[in-house]
């Protein structure tokens, strides 16, 4: 019993981890299709027609008599959210990525979950109390947060050489030099925005879960839609030259066939699943991962050079992002006592409807199904009725 209790306790923790790892090569993979010539508006779509093609049938097979009726209001929610993430974050990253580097896009990312938590505040998913230690927890990490990205952005410094890249460290430091202000700036920018969109779109799926808790069937809807509206975007972005549609047996079709399955597909499931047991913030908190996974692999693959700025910044993005971890953590271990979170003043980010005879409520055993409902009631009539 006392394994088993482990093991489901364990399981966001390595999904959220290899999902991680997934995304570290699609970093890699799609900042060297960009900066080979690949056009961002035309990887996105690919990306979105690729996760529809291999999710659908999923989602037919897997979810065929617990899908709950779609309405108005659910459909909208879920356009905003094609809207949020494949059409303005995705483009917005790689735009941002391909205008400074993998390296710096995968740490200035970091600041996602300072964001996602300020959003949940805003939204009133979040409460604070100053006088409780964990909320304190949380202010400090998401002060330290924003300081680090700040940092990253005011001041580059010298190159920072690791040992496996010393051979191309005076190649990379001319690069870095070469590269003008006004482009690093805009990717910059763009990276911020995409994290504003990336949060908006945990906030929103979280909220459209608990109304309509079918896992698979949302990715598709989502990569599908992206897909349309992304292709619609691209073709009115990339009118005057038709030949950026056209793409070989090489690196830029490998990453759109990584990205679309990996990144899009997988990504929303596992992270709609974990987001109903644990909530957004801590889907959001192992971005530093990506990280250091991206900075070894682009300073080997990419001959990418980290600067100092961004080490430092980096560092303190880290700690200000694990103060609001281990702040979010007594959360969780407090909402697993009954009344806890009503004692403490905070409520869980969300709450996945209860397991019921409909079928839902399925997938809880990921995130350990005494987590997700202990501590808090959803009432009957927000469980949508199904469609046999």
């Amino acid at each position: 019993m006392g394994v088993g209790k482990v093991m489901n306790d364990v399981k966001p923790y390595l999904a959220m981890v290899l999902l991680q790892v997934g995304f570290s090569g699609m970093y890699i993979l799609s900042v060297a299709s960009l900066k080979r010539g690949m056009n961002h508006f035309v990887l996105v779509v690919y990306r979105n027609l690729v996760a529809t093609v291999v999710m659908a049938p999923l989602a037919l097979i897997f979810e065929r008599g617990v899908r709950p009726k779609m309405t108005p209001l659910i459909f909208l929610k879920i356009m905003g959210l094609a809207v949020l993430e494949p059409v303005l974050d995705q483009n917005m990253y790689y735009l941002g990525a391909k205008l400074t580097s993998a390296t710096f896009a995968s740490a200035l990312v970091n600041i996602l979950p300072a964001i996602t938590f300020l959003m949940a505040l805003v939204m009133r998913m979040e409460k604070l109390r100053l006088r409780s230690l964990r909320s304190q927890a949380k202010v400090v990490g998401t002060v330290c947060t924003v300081a680090g990205a700040v940092l990253m952005i005011l001041y580059h410094g010298p190159v920072v050489p690791f040992p496996w890249s010393a051979g191309h460290h005076h190649a990379a430091a001319a690069a870095v030099e070469s590269q003008s202000s006004a482009s690093w700036l805009n990717g910059t920018v763009m990276i911020i925005g995409s994290c504003l969109c990336w949060s908006g779109f945990f906030i929103l799926q979280s909220n459209t879960l608990q109304s309509y808790p079918a896992e698979l069937t949302l990715a598709t809807l989502i990569c599908f839609l992206g897909s349309v509206l992304t292709g619609g975007v691209a073709l009115v972005a990339e009118r005057h030259d038709m030949s950026a549609w056209v793409i070989g047996f090489d690196t830029r079709l490998f990453t759109a066939v990584y990205s679309g399955i990996v990144c899009s597909g997988v990504a929303f499931y596992v992270q709609g699943i974990v987001t109903q047991a644990r909530g957004p913030v801590f889907v959001t908190a192992f971005q530093p991962l990506v990280m250091i996974i991206t900075t070894v692999l682009g300073s080997t693959i990419l001959k990418e050079e980290t600067t100092l700025g961004s080490v430092i910044g980096a560092v303190i993005i880290v700690v200000g992002l694990y103060c609001l971890i281990w702040g979010k953590s007594k959360d969780h271990l407090g909402n697993g006592k009954p009344g806890a979170a009503a004692v403490a003043g905070e409520l869980p980010l969300t709450s996945a409807p209860a397991a019921n005879g409909n079928g839902y409520g399925k997938h809880a055993a990921l995130g350990g199904g005494h987590h997700v409902t202990s501590g808090v009631e959803t009432p009957p009539r927000s469980v949508p009725k199904c469609v046999h």
